[in-house]
């Protein structure tokens, strides 16, 4: 491996675009792009000058001037295409949600302890500064002993029943796409939940259209959380403790600003630092940072963390009856 890291990019979807335009304005170097569809790989790789397109998956993880690969393929699709890569002896980054369920998670995560290679889930939010820095007051006990976080991810996304977002076949439906992030907010906060209740309303392609979920943990601590997918929302998360509590700007998932108030509502701590683009290039430089060190895991999302958000994830599922082909 050279003395830079080179990636490959699995799949030429928006998520995709908005990676690498955040990767190339930030310095980390895409060296080939691949998709089944070679004009796709082919417009891509010329929208980022990127030097090498593939026609197929296959070539793409076999190419010898890629190190890691970033999977961005819809979710049926993540752990399938995680496995080709790190049978290629290449590391992955792979988008949310991480897979379909737990049981393909922890396929995943043990095929990369086999080939010794670095698996991480691309869930961005978790790596962007303003959440860093949330991280470090909670700890540092500014706002005392947390005990509730509510949030929200609601959108109006399209209608068409034939769209990926309405599909099962494709992982469609509220949950997957939109609550992953407030789940994933909830376990870093909290870890795994004791109890799980939810509910919610089917669209007439039979996946969740809004889904609300109530999470309690071991010492009393509660997630009170919303997703949609036909109803645009304010998005905004709220920590509170028992020394005061944090309000995090909409959209609060996305690179955002944030203010920390004590139990009087003063102003202890305005946060709102601005990032070059949307701040997806964080997963990215942990991902190198693993690679470069030589480490399995990180702290701020472990392969275990993962799986454990995919439980949870599971048993949210079991609670609104929402199943797909991959828990067959």
């Amino acid at each position: 491996m050279g003395s830079q890291i080179r990636w490959g990019i699995l799949g030429t979807g928006w998520v995709a675009h908005a990676l690498v335009a955040d990767l190339r304005d930030n310095g980390i170097l895409v060296t080939a792009v691949g998709s089944r569809d070679g004009d796709s790989a082919q417009a891509f790789a010329a929208e980022f000058e990127i030097g090498t397109a593939h026609t197929g998956y296959d070539a793409l993880v076999n190419d010898d001037n890629v190190d890691v690969v970033y999977v961005s393929t819809p979710h049926p699709f993540h752990a399938e295409h995680a496995k080709l890569a790190l049978n290629a002896g290449k590391h992955a980054l792979v988008e949310k949600p991480f897979t379909m369920n737990a049981r393909e998670a922890r396929e995943v995560v043990e095929l990369a302890a086999q080939k010794n290679l670095v698996v991480l889930e691309a869930m961005w939010t978790r790596f962007v500064p303003h959440m860093v820095r949330i991280r470090e007051l909670i700890a540092e006990g500014t706002i005392g002993d947390v005990r509730t976080l509510i949030a929200d991810h609601n959108q109006s996304l399209p209608t068409d029943p034939a769209h990926r977002i309405n599909d099962p076949a494709l992982g469609g439906g509220a949950l997957l796409d939109l609550g992953i992030y407030p789940v994933s907010f909830a376990d870093d906060l909290f870890g795994a939940p004791t109890r799980v209740e939810a509910v919610a309303a089917k669209s007439a392609t039979g996946v969740d259209r809004q889904t609300a979920i109530l999470l309690e943990y071991a010492d009393g601590q509660q997630s009170v959380l919303h997703c949609a997918l036909d109803t645009a929302g304010p998005n905004t998360a709220t920590i509170m403790g028992t020394k005061g509590w944090i309000a995090i700007d909409p959209v609060w998932h996305d690179s955002s600003s944030f203010t920390v108030y004590d139990t009087d509502e003063h102003v202890i701590e305005r946060f709102d630092e601005p990032v070059n683009g949307r701040g997806m290039h964080f997963q990215a430089r942990e991902a190198e940072r693993l690679i470069t060190a030589g480490l399995p895991a990180g702290v701020i999302l472990p392969p275990a963390g993962s799986i454990r958000v995919m439980e949870t994830m599971d048993a949210i599922r079991r609670k609104i009856d929402l199943v797909y082909a991959a828990d067959e």
